[in-house]
């Protein structure tokens, strides 16, 4: 079986989904954009081969590269990247290589959120009412109807970029005013922490393993705010959540493929589709995953992709895993290593982020565990303590 993985270095922890696949004997053919040389010791040994390329956005270089690797090791099997960025690129090389696996028409539709808002009102899967938001009367039409605020943000995007609050008719003609993509689009605000529904799919849809994560703000918020942000799993997924977060994997349509999608916890209880990402989750929660229950989703995906039935597969949450973040320039109480002291064994990770991620998860996170949420969260408080 021959796998062409687009860029296989980033982020950092995906050559684990590489190491996994080349367990299984299978041939993972990477496409990055990082020198072969620059790799990582443990991902170069996982690689059957390797195409540098300096762009990953130049696209006659990724069909040379995959046409090179069908001359060389015959008929492409999948086509994947598991990241957001490369999304609609797999999705043009799966057609132009005949692979199976999301097209760009169906990439096209579940990656926009209008899409998503349609599908998901379809399905009966509750999500906020949204429009296009071409021009300011519009969306200031759309106010009166909906009420402020609203949120005006990219119809396709990741991490809250481009995403604002807008609560005013002046705050959507100022927002005009700016220049915007074309591919806008008005939101009603809905307030309420986020929980998100975290998992994998097998050929046949059938969900694998799901997991839930609760954010102690919105990614918007964190951005616009710079919060420092935090982000822990649930040991037991609501009823509720987990009813439509089916209803909602199910309504995708996906096959063989991580999902990420997010929703509102309202205070009644209820709960809010908010989007979908056709992706496993980002940061640092796949690895949370596996340290929330002592298992490999790594592995796991590799299973998935070597066709096995998985429908016996078993797994329980133990630990709360928490992802607490920090940023640079704010001055904290407690220095790293008082943190790493009062923390002792249930610090699982002390990293610096990667650039991209700085914007929404600050510049340096700490990761633990623990099997009590409270004393969880007291660690966080500690962590995040300002001076």
């Amino acid at each position: 079986m021959n796998v062409v993985f687009i860029s296989p270095h980033f982020p950092p922890q995906f050559f684990h989904f590489v190491s996994a696949l080349r367990e299984r004997g299978i041939n993972v053919l990477g496409i990055g954009d990082a020198p072969y040389d620059g790799l990582r010791r443990e991902l170069r040994e996982s690689l059957t081969e390797y195409f540098f390329t300096p762009n990953l956005n130049d696209y006659d270089a990724l069909l040379r590269a995959t046409g090179y690797f069908t001359w060389r090791h015959g008929r492409v099997d999948r086509i994947d990247s598991l990241n957001e960025t490369w999304l609609e690129v797999e999705a043009r090389l799966r057609e132009d290589f005949h692979v199976p696996g999301l097209q760009p028409a169906e990439i096209e539709l579940l990656r926009s959120k209008l899409g998503q808002h349609d599908l998901f009102k379809k399905a009966g899967v509750p999500h906020p009412d949204a429009i296009p938001a071409r021009d300011a009367t519009r969306v200031k039409a759309f106010a009166r109807d909906v009420g402020y605020p609203l949120v005006l943000k990219p119809s396709v995007g990741v991490g809250a970029a481009r995403t604002f609050k807008v609560s005013s008719d002046a705050e959507v003609d100022a927002a005009f005013a700016e220049s915007l993509p074309d591919s806008m689009m008005a939101q009603a605000y809905v307030r309420g922490a986020i929980l998100t529904y975290d998992g994998l799919v097998d050929r046949n849809g059938h969900i694998v393993s799901v997991f839930s994560h609760e954010y102690s703000d919105g990614i918007m918020e964190s951005v616009l705010e710079k919060l420092d942000l935090s982000i822990w799993n649930l040991k037991e997924i609501p009823a509720g959540l987990d009813a439509l977060g089916r209803k909602a994997v199910a309504a995708l349509g996906l096959r063989e493929r991580w999902f990420h999608l997010e929703f509102f916890r309202l205070d009644d209880g209820g709960f809010v589709a908010l989007e979908a990402n056709l992706r496993p989750p980002g940061a640092f929660l796949t690895d949370m995953m596996n340290y929330a229950c002592d298992i490999d989703v790594y592995r796991l995906w590799a299973r998935v992709l070597a066709g096995e039935d998985l429908r016996g597969f078993t797994y329980a949450p133990r630990y709360h895993v928490c992802h607490a973040a920090r940023r640079t320039g704010r001055t904290y109480r407690h220095g790293h290593p008082e943190v790493v002291k009062k923390l002792g064994d249930s610090l699982l990770l002390h990293s610096q982020m990667p650039a991209v991620y700085h914007g929404a998860l600050g510049e340096e996170m700490y990761l633990l565990r623990h099997p009590d949420l409270t004393a969880m969260r007291e660690a966080v408080r500690f962590i995040q303590a300002l001076a």
